[in-house]
């Protein structure tokens, strides 16, 4: 494996990380919203990562996106009869995000984040020390 494949490795883990940051920020700037139909609720999303080792190619490592689905549960049902929004029961329907899961997945991912970071940083380092050595 080449030396300079942990700049990849690292660096495909920042954009899964960014990827999960971009989903939380979704989530709780959607997280106050309500609707009077609980179909067109917004619904928690959720990025979907793959580490990548194929053992017959170790130039693949890394971590990569599937994908960002959706939350199938259920969206939160309040009865508020009196809101603009209510249905002809009442009812207002509120989106499924935990907004303290939400605030530590942010904290998590941004930590992962600059770890990744730290990872690019001492590996640089050590590549440049590398090269003072024939000095």
């Amino acid at each position: 494996m080449s030396t300079l494949r942990i700049f990849d490795i690292a660096g495909s883990a920042m954009a899964a990380q960014s990827a999960r940051l971009n989903t939380v920020a979704s989530n709780l700037a959607n997280a106050d919203s309500v609707s009077g139909d609980a179909q067109s609720i917004y619904r928690a999303r959720m990025p979907m990562f793959q580490a990548q080792l194929d053992a017959a190619n170790p130039e693949s490592a890394g971590v990569r996106v599937l994908g960002v689905v959706e939350s199938t549960a259920e969206a939160q049902k309040r009865y508020e009869p009196g809101h603009p929004l209510a249905d002809a029961e009442g009812y207002v329907y509120a989106p499924n995000v935990n907004v303290v899961e939400e605030m530590v997945n942010m904290i998590s991912a941004s930590r992962s984040y600059q770890s990744s970071v730290e990872v690019m940083n001492t590996a640089k380092e050590l590549a440049m020390r590398t090269l003072t050595l024939g000095k």
